[in-house]
């Protein structure tokens, strides 16, 4: 992932993607999106149709991104359990991410499951980035101690 754009790329992701929490499928698209960020590992952002709305509730939470620009954030309440500001989406993307409008991206270290086609995801390290790990990222990462400021 040290060869990763900066800025970052949008790709299709040709694999399912899924986001769990307690037990419930919070998403669930064959049509995500991913990021690709240098010293990151990827964020997977799916489309609006693939999110179950009945879970995720928008919050008054706010960032900004020099790239894609404002991003607004989602708490996700699933089988007994609140998880606040747990995902985001741009619903307004600088240009040059158009294509992530109001798509959703879920922290992978605040959910139970992320998985991207048969593999389980692991959250990137630290609280700060959303990041999914899997076999064929390979670090270091943003988000271990010692690694801000890279």
């Amino acid at each position: 992932m040290w060869d990763y754009p900066r800025p970052p790329a949008v790709e299709p992701v040709t694999r399912r993607v899924r986001v769990v929490l307690a037990g419930v499928t919070v998403a669930d698209s064959t049509a995500a999106l991913r990021v690709l960020e240098t010293s990151h590992p990827p964020n997977y952002y799916l489309p609006p149709g693939d999110v179950d709305h009945e879970l995720v509730q928008a919050t008054a939470r706010r960032s900004f991104c020099e790239f894609k620009g404002l991003a607004h954030y989602w708490t996700v309440s699933a089988g007994g359990r609140v998880e606040q500001d747990v995902a985001w989406s741009y619903p307004q993307p600088s240009p040059g991410y158009r294509a992530l409008a109001d798509h959703v991206a879920f922290y992978a270290a605040r959910m139970d499951e992320c998985w991207v086609g048969d593999e389980l995801a692991t959250p990137q390290p630290g609280g700060f980035y959303g990041g999914w790990v899997t076999s064929e990222v390979v670090g270091p990462f943003k988000g271990v101690p010692g690694s801000m400021g890279w």
